[in-house]
């Protein structure tokens, strides 16, 4: 009975035909014009205002590279990752959205594909190493100052390694990249999963490596900030006025990159959801008119974090000259990283806390 079910399970496999396979046009769009093209407006709107917002980010933090800090290097390479899904990833979109259709190839489509998912993995691991450099900040002190900025750049290099290596796994021949079901846009190829084993394998691997474990760090990391912060309240409220400032503004950064890492996730996990019912749900039962409304809505992630920058950055500024009386914080450049940079008095305050 068993052999029986199995056989029957491959041969259901081996009969599903995926959508790019089943007409003579994959690329042909699937939505009507007017929905292409307010589409297009759209990313158009977001690309701008993301590339803008983060190429200042990067702008302004090469003034002061050589004093950038270790958690500042991890912001700024935050803005990198996002200004290349700005640069590199959404021009493809925008012209196909407002031409109706792909209008670059299978070649053009799997360029597309890696360069979002390698963008977009590499932002998601920055965020788990930024969470987790907080959490050593509040969590464990001795750790956090142990940090050095030669540590950095060691973070850095396993993140675009990480990200390298599973946005190219694909092109091994154990997973590829597809149209959309609109038709114009690409991704990975979340159907191989409906179609063998080893398809199900990669995009189980994909899911854990690439979104679920690295979110899991992120919440672990908050979850427990969050509780030592309630414990250590009444502590920090006999300290004097000083360490208490100083504990209020890397409160304020710590919630800078919560609200970042929020964002990220409110943006993909609509995204991941829709992706996973593609590749494990019953065939061709998500809409594609629906299908498209989580695509634009990951699309628009990039976009956030330089607003989050903005807002927050006034009200440290306000912190700053208020709490920890620096006297040319509203006079320098914005620094719009999630770790302010302090004059050497504010910084070894934080060291006592």
């Amino acid at each position: 009975m068993s052999g029986m079910a199995s056989d029957h399970n491959s041969s259901s496999q081996e009969e599903y035909i995926p959508h790019y396979l089943q007409k003579e046009d994959p690329f042909a769009s699937k939505l009507s014009r007017e929905a292409d093209i307010i589409a297009g407006f759209y990313l158009t709107i977001i690309g701008i205002l993301s590339t803008l917002g983060n190429g200042y980010v990067i702008f302004m933090s090469s003034k002061r590279k050589k004093k950038l800090r270790p958690a500042e290097i991890m912001t700024v390479n935050l803005a990198v990752c996002d200004l290349g899904i700005s640069v590199v990833g959404k021009p493809f979109s925008i012209i196909s959205f407002f031409c109706h259709r792909w209008m670059f190839g299978w070649i053009g489509c799997r360029w597309y594909g890696w360069a979002g998912f390698f963008f977009g993995c590499g932002s998601l691991i920055t965020m788990t190493a930024v969470s987790l450099d907080r959490y050593l900040k509040i969590c464990h002190l001795s750790y956090g100052t142990w940090l050095k900025r030669h540590h950095a750049f060691i973070c850095l290099a396993v993140i675009w390694a990480y990200a390298t290596f599973w946005a190219t796994v694909p092109f091994a021949g154990v997973g590829s990249y597809a149209p959309e079901p609109f038709g114009t846009s690409c991704t990975l190829d979340w159907w191989l999963a409906q179609a063998s084993v080893a398809g199900q394998a990669f995009v189980l691997s994909i899911l854990f490596f690439c979104l679920l474990f690295p979110t899991a760090v992120i919440v672990f990391s908050y979850v427990k900030i969050i509780l030592k912060v309630k414990s250590s309240t009444k502590e920090v409220a006999h300290y004097d006025t000083r360490i208490q400032n100083s504990h209020i503004l890397e409160m304020k950064l710590t919630k800078v990159a919560m609200l970042i890492c929020a964002g990220f996730l409110i943006a993909w996990i609509p995204y991941a959801v829709v992706s996973v019912w593609s590749a494990f749900g019953r065939p061709d039962s998500v809409p594609i008119q629906f299908s498209v409304v989580p695509t634009l809505l990951a699309k628009s992630a990039a976009m956030y974090n330089p607003i989050i920058y903005q807002v927050i950055d006034c009200k440290l500024c306000c912190c700053r000259s208020g709490g920890l009386k620096a006297k040319s914080s509203l006079k320098k450049s914005r620094t719009y990283t999630i770790s302010a940079d302090r004059d050497p008095a504010a910084m070894n305050e934080t060291q006592l806390e």
